[in-house]
């Protein structure tokens, strides 16, 4: 600001005294290199002057007078940093598919032509609320499966339910896909667990264990699972792929190779299934 104001006003002095600046020549008879040097200062200082005054008045205009224009730009820049993600996606998706949906749990049909992958955690409320749309979705299409990807990012409330669905794919997919409905639509701890903050990871895992054993599980099996190297790599492969699509928080969907952050409604996961 303090630059363009000093432009402005050296334009304004050119404009008004740079015609001292020449040599003086006869009065009545200047030289035409006077006159064209006398031309050049005037349009010079015209420039300056009607650059810094469109400089001063542009942040006004924008924030004052027009400020759906800033929307706008920033809405583009948006749109095209979007689609340049999406690009990057697609292209992971398309090569390395099969590693994203290895050790997953997958919901609905796994032979389905149509995936979507679901960056969630059991412990987040608005994990358990998208679940209930891709949950409704399943329910209605069969031409659609979820890859479960447990972004285990709360720490105790979050790794045991992650590392329990994904060690249960081990015995049974289905009763892997079972569990995770169980895990996101009952509560698997209470308020008075979390006063002792060093028995949490504890009571979650018991709780857990019980749902397992509900679903048909071998839950002394499945402990030794949650341990091993498959859990490890999935959780892994995970964090990975959150770090390159840039996922900062759960809920995070890719659908027909597209992203949508955060808790999407029905409406929008089928309208982007039918694109």
């Amino acid at each position: 600001m303090t630059w363009t104001i000093l432009v402005l006003v050296v334009g304004i002095l050119l404009f008004l005294f740079g015609g001292m600046m020449l040599p003086k020549g006869d009065a009545k008879k200047p030289a035409i290199k006077n006159v064209m040097l006398h031309k050049s200062i005037k349009l010079i200082a015209i420039i300056l002057i009607s650059g810094s005054i469109c400089r001063l008045y542009m942040p006004y205009y924008l924030t004052k007078v027009n400020p759906i224009i800033v929307q706008e730009m920033v809405n583009g820049m948006q749109a095209q940093q979007q689609a340049e993600k999406n690009k990057q996606i697609r292209k992971i998706v398309r090569s390395e598919g099969d590693k994203m949906m290895a050790d997953a749990p997958v919901l609905g049909n796994k032979d389905a032509k149509k995936t979507i992958y679901v960056w969630t955690d059991f412990s987040c409320p608005y994990c358990r609320r998208v679940h209930s749309e891709l949950y409704r979705v399943l329910q209605e299409r069969d031409d659609v499966r979820v890859v479960v990807k447990n972004f285990s990012i709360h720490g105790p409330l979050s790794d045991g339910p992650a590392r329990a669905v994904i060690a249960a794919k081990l015995q049974s997919p289905e009763k892997a896909a079972q569990l995770t409905d169980m895990l996101m639509s009952r509560e698997f701890y209470k308020p008075e667990d979390m006063k002792d903050q060093s028995q949490i990871a504890a009571k979650v895992e018991a709780n857990v264990m019980k749902m397992a054993q509900e679903v048909g599980l071998d839950v002394e099996q499945l402990k030794k699972d949650m341990k091993g190297e498959v859990v490890a790599r999935e959780l892994q492969n995970v964090r990975e792929l959150a770090q390159t699509f840039e996922i900062n928080g759960t809920p995070f969907l890719i659908i027909n190779e597209k992203s949508f952050p955060g808790a999407i409604p029905y409406s929008q996961i089928t309208e982007a299934l039918d694109e």
